[in-house]
């Protein structure tokens, strides 16, 4: 690569259908947050001559609205699409956000591609969360290069970035990860520094000058040579051995001159397989320049190095009962299998959505089969229905340019879809089929929310279900114990934009308010008590008498309730009364108002009247028992304990085991993973772990993750409980 002249691209810009999967690639772009994704994309897309007017890629996607989210964040918050064609091929560019909080994004985008170009600042290196990334990428084999950004930071040094990759991403094999190109530096500038203004290719051996703003090829002169020659002996090395092409690595390590057709042929073998991962280099263009540096090196990586759809393991698909189906990988003739990796709200079109297909060929004004995932712990409807599908289409910046259809390994926006949401199947309504469900993170960050006045009341309910169904690695939770409304989120900046898309997109205006956990009431010992309630006002009075005992019961049994009245104490018509009456108190708890659990009540005499006695006397009564048994005895507020498993590296096993301690967790145990990471087991208290999310990532510089369940209740130490008594009393 880099042996060929500048690629014309025709048509490029038109987001035309691709007709053979041959002829489409689907690249992802990820790296972290200010890495230059963003930018790339967009030199990438003004070399390949999609741009409009103004000579600029607009913001790629799919809905307009974002826009402002974005600009106020500064920063990307979701997966973008950008076609564009080059040399023939229609590229998909999906533009991921690299913070954090919007892994959820990041995902899809891996879903929905076949290759990845990981995007590494020149200034900043490799984060944890790129090299995590990486090693998922790695786990399913997944095509990979890199690109250099920020070439022209003062800090800058692209050598030293290619041997910080191959650190960072070689592994056991560094030679896996070696630069196609070297760079050609400019007249130093005052400051000393002197800026990469070209490319040097190591395969070619020939100059590429973009420091007029078009690429100009050049013979090396004889003081490059020797840097040349060391670099590229290296290179041809690792690109054979990665190749697996014994006969050509004896024939070069006999001395052998190998041609660059070949050469390029293995390299190309290697980075599509998945064990060699070429770094490259790319800057924007200047004012006015169509072609920014090593852009057209890249491009030409995508369409001639990465692999086609046609090479890519299609997910498991079954029929909607859940018998597998096998078919033919990427065949536009096949049954029709698509799924959709991205849903959107346009003010203009309604929702929009992203769809990759799999297998067979979409097409306009069809009725489709949308099968849902079950995602119901999280908010989402089960759902199984018919749709029919509007204009295809393919962004280009915020407009959306028709499509006649779209075949499998190709990616198009669907409009009108109104049911559909992210991770659906989208299938032939005949032959309804089902694809695996790529894994998403679990949003472990909750915030309470309620409506800010009668008006966002009434739209709230409807928001937050389109809100959900937009956003899979969203949990929406409307609590029975604390009677609270409230979304998981990933992240503050996750649940940020979340407010901002029910307050912009569907005119929902929320407080956040303080997140309660489910606490709970318990006897710490055995207690009696007597209710009398005797009431004379007047006609029938009301008179009921009853006397119970109340022990505990170990942690989750509930309440039990026990009958032993002898000799009709108390009438057998009464005795569900009291109980009712003793369920009732219970559940509004007897001394901070959390509810009463974990006892055994037994009702051991009473008295009646036979004319004032009635059901609502003796549950009355039996409330009053349990309040005066409660008044005599100590007791244990209760508290949701979660059982946390910490994936961290070992760097920082010290730091959250400590920090998990000051929480007032038990470490139940470590245990050493591959990677240099460890897994750390803990019991921790859930009032300590709301903000877990967000401090973990602070903590661990964004590399460690975390999961949690709920394990059991049990007794908060008397100190907390009496803050939180206290806090009950000043709320009330």
């Amino acid at each position: 690569m880099g042996d060929k002249a500048n690629a014309h691209p025709g048509a490029a810009g038109r987001a035309t259908a691709a007709d053979h999967p041959a002829s489409v690639r689907n690249v992802v772009l990820v790296g972290h947050s200010g890495s230059g994704k963003t930018t790339l994309v967009e030199a990438l897309a003004l070399t390949a001559g999609a741009v409009n007017r103004a000579g600029r890629v607009e913001d790629g996607g799919t809905v307009s609205d974002y826009d402002e989210i974005e600009h106020r964040q500064q920063r990307s918050v979701q997966l973008s699409l950008v076609p564009v064609e080059w040399d023939g091929i229609k590229v998909n560019l999906l533009d991921t956000p690299g913070y954090a909080d919007f892994v959820g994004e990041l995902r899809a985008g891996l879903r929905a591609a076949d290759a990845a170009l990981f995007v590494v600042s020149a200034s900043d290196g490799v984060d944890g969360s790129t090299r995590m990334v990486w090693e998922e990428c790695a786990a399913v084999g997944m095509p990979r290069a890199i690109v250099v950004t920020h070439l022209e930071a003062a800090r800058a040094d692209y050598e030293e970035m290619t041997r910080i990759c191959a650190e960072a991403f070689g592994g056991d094999d560094p030679d896996a990860v070696l630069p196609l190109y070297l760079p050609l530096h400019g007249p130093q500038g005052p400051d000393g520094h002197a800026p990469v203004t070209g490319l040097i290719g190591l395969l070619s051996q020939k100059l590429f000058d973009y420091a007029s703003g078009e690429r100009k090829e050049s013979e090396p002169g004889e003081d490059q040579l020797p840097e040349i020659e060391e670099a590229r002996n290296r290179l041809i090395e690792g690109i054979i051995a990665e190749s697996e092409d014994e006969t050509l690595m004896d024939r070069y390590l006999g001395g052998e001159q190998v041609d660059v057709k070949t050469l390029i042929e293995d390299l190309e073998r290697a980075v599509a397989r998945g064990t060699f991962f070429p770094v490259l280099a790319a800057a924007p263009a200047a004012d006015g320049a169509r072609q920014g540096l090593g852009t057209v090196e890249v491009l030409e990586l995508i369409t001639r190095g990465f692999p086609t759809p046609l090479e890519r393991e299609a997910p498991r698909v079954t029929t909607v009962d859940g018998k597998p189906r096998e078919l033919k990988p990427c065949d536009p003739n096949g049954p029709l299998v698509a799924e959709v990796v991205k849903t959107a709200s346009d003010p203009y079109v309604g929702r929009v959505s992203m769809v990759r297909v799999f297998s067979g060929t979409l097409r306009p004004d069809e009725t489709v089969h949308v099968s849902g995932h079950g995602l119901a712990d999280r908010g989402h409807e089960d759902h199984d229905v018919d749709e029919r599908i509007g204009a295809l289409s393919a962004p280009f910046g915020k407009q959306q340019r028709t499509l006649s259809h779209a075949i499998a390994g190709d990616l198009a926006c669907v409009a009108k879809l109104s049911r559909a949401e992210t991770g659906d199947t989208l299938s032939a309504k005949d032959d309804p089929l089902l694809m695996e469900p790529w894994q998403m993170p679990d949003p472990l960050l909750p915030l309470a929310i309620q409506a800010h006045s009668k008006a966002d009341e009434d739209k709230l309910s409807q928001g937050l279900s389109r809100l959900v169904a937009e956003d899979p690695t969203m949990r929406l939770e409307q609590n029975q114990a604390t009677h609270q409304v409230v979304l998981w989120a990933l992240g503050e900046a996750h649940a940020d934009v979340a407010l901002e898309r029910l307050r912009s997109r569907y005119g929902v205006q929320v407080d956040v308010v303080p997140h309660k956990v489910s606490l709970r009431e318990t006897f710490a010992s055995k207690a009696t008590g007597r209710g009398r309630h005797v009431k004379q006002s007047g006609g029938h009075g009301q008179y009921a008498i009853c006397e119970i005992e109340v022990e505990p019961l170990p942690g989750g049994s509930g309440i039990e309730f026990v009958d032993k009245v002898v000799g009709g104490a108390v009438p057998r018509q009464f005795i569900p009364s009291v109980e009712k009456g003793v369920r009732a108190q219970a559940a509004k708890g007897v001394a901070a108002g959390y509810p009463l659990v974990d006892i055994r009540v037994t009702l051991l005499d009473g008295k009646a009247h036979s004319v004032d006695s009635s059901d609502a006397a003796f549950q009355t009564a039996g409330a009053l028992a349990l309040r005066e048994a409660a008044a005599d005895v100590k007791i244990h507020l209760l508290e949701p304990v979660a059982e946390v498993s910490v994936l961290v590296g070992d760097e920082y096993v010290g730091a959250v085991m400590s920090d998990l301690s000051g929480r007032r967790g038990r470490v139940l145990g470590t245990e050493q993973t591959s990677g240099g990471r460890t897994v750390i087991k803990a019991e921790v208290p859930e009032i300590e772990i709301g903000r877990y999310a967000v401090d973990l990532r602070s903590l661990s510089h964004g590399t460690a993750r975390f999961n949690r369940s709920y394990a059991r209740h049990e007794p908060m130490p008397p100190q907390v409980a009496e803050r939180i008594r206290e806090e009950t009393r000043d709320a009330s």
